[in-house]
């Protein structure tokens, strides 16, 4: 089939997408669908033909994402436009909208926005299981002659096989964390670059506990999830669990606080269910700006993961800045800027993933935490002054050193040096 006749018959079935979930069974559209994605791949693989050219545009960089998208990618995004303005580097920002329920409402980069891409290095902030979307998306210009750089995120050891023909429409691949680095240069030869974030968390001092209807006099712990993260590896589950043996007799003296992104009537039954007879559990599904969602963090006391794996940990080096300390699980990409100085970091035992959720497969591994040691760690927070003002302060020294906006800014234009020394 033609390229440009695959292309469009692409954009229908994109916006036709919502309807026919309605009207295929969601277990079909299971099975069809990765054959459906190496069709795809395999028809824009064989017509795809791109050499960088350095001369067909000026130098600088094209940043392709969902700068406007209010969740986790979209944040990746922007931070990594703020270390782009650091580099010194020329760059625009080409917004793509995710299709789905996202939000995408964030102002903060508008200014920046384009319907062009004038440079001749593309940074496509787009994970690789949309990137085919994307490309049909995008005019088939916006690839051709640039230098196209994805910027990745994973939570496993094992990068999924059935993504790495997407690395045919890059030259190269950038990740914020060495975890996720490890598992990409696993299947690739393409050069891998870790670039780290450049963390920052603004608040908004209106956004006190009673903004967001909390008691003034409790301790209180937060746990965060997006119910289209899979909840079985963020694992709020666990930190109520871990909650409860902490504190297996209700003290009015403190609190749990769980903020839900996204969630079904479903996954608030089974969260109800899960702390029945709690009467100092609450639980927020409101929809909040990330200003919101930083205040928040910043007006509890302790912020609480026990994930199975994270691609990075936005929020906990979000908390660490903000001087709340973190309890959470001592392995995958947030254990590289995280140690017991800082944090409290929480054993754990890594176990096989029994069935597929989502894009995390069957077969491959991740971490069980110690939910009595996660107990002790909460406990420890709240009866021990001096540990917890230590905490904060290791913790907020350590993010502000180490995910500093030079740090990021340096490390990107070191990199864009690199690729305009290369000879053609």
């Amino acid at each position: 089939m033609h390229h440009s006749v695959f292309r469009f018959l692409w954009r229908i079935v994109t916006a036709c997408k919502p309807f026919l979930k309605k009207i295929v069974p969601s277990a079909l559209l299971k099975r069809v669908q990765p054959w459906a994605t190496r069709r795809k791949l395999a028809v824009v693989l064989s017509s795809f033909q791109h050499r960088f050219c350095r001369s067909a545009a000026p130098d600088g960089v094209n940043l392709i994402g969902y700068i406007k998208g209010e969740i986790g990618l979209g944040q990746s995004c922007r931070l990594v436009a703020d270390a782009l303005a650091q580099s010194g580097a020329a760059f625009t920002i080409y917004n793509v909208d995710q299709i789905g329920q996202m939000r995408h409402s964030d102002s903060t980069w508008d200014s920046k926005i384009t319907n062009t891409v004038p440079f001749n290095i593309n940074l496509i902030h787009i994970n690789p299981s949309e990137l085919v979307a994307a490309y049909f998306q995008l005019p088939a210009s916006m690839w051709a002659q640039h230098y196209n750089i994805g910027f990745w995120l994973w939570e496993l050891e094992e990068f999924p096989d059935e993504w790495c023909l997407c690395m045919g429409l890059l030259d190269e691949i950038w990740t914020p964390a060495e975890f996720v680095s490890e598992s990409i240069r696993k299947k690739t030869s393409l050069p891998v670059r870790t670039v780290p974030y450049a963390i920052s968390a603004p608040t908004d001092d209106a956004c006190s506990r009673s903004w967001f209807h909390l008691p003034e006099n409790q301790f209180l712990y937060l746990t965060m999830y997006d119910c289209n993260s899979t909840i079985q590896r963020k694992n709020p589950l666990g930190v109520i669990a871990a909650y409860k043996r902490a504190f297996p007799v209700e003290n009015p003296e403190v609190g749990l606080v769980i903020k839900v992104n996204n969630p079904q009537q479903a996954d608030l039954d089974m969260l109800r269910a899960s702390f029945q007879g709690y009467r100092n559990i609450y639980l927020i599904s409101d929809i909040l700006t990330k200003v919101q969602v930083n205040s928040l963090v910043s007006c509890v006391d302790v912020l609480v993961s026990l994930h199975r794996a994270e691609g990075f940990g936005l929020a906990l080096a979000e908390a660490m800045l903000l001087g709340t300390p973190v309890v959470a699980t001592n392995w995958s990409a947030n254990t590289e800027f995280m140690s017991q100085e800082t944090a409290c970091m929480i054993d754990y035992s890594l176990v096989p993933i029994e069935e597929d959720y989502g894009p995390y497969k069957a077969g491959n591994r991740w971490a069980d935490a110690d939910l009595e040691q996660a107990a002790e760690a909460m406990q420890k927070l709240w009866q021990d002054p001096a540990f917890y003002q230590q905490i904060s302060q290791n913790a907020k020294r350590s993010v502000t050193e180490q995910l500093s906006l030079e740090r990021a800014g340096r490390c990107i234009q070191q990199r864009i040096d690199e690729i305009y020394s290369r000879p053609e």
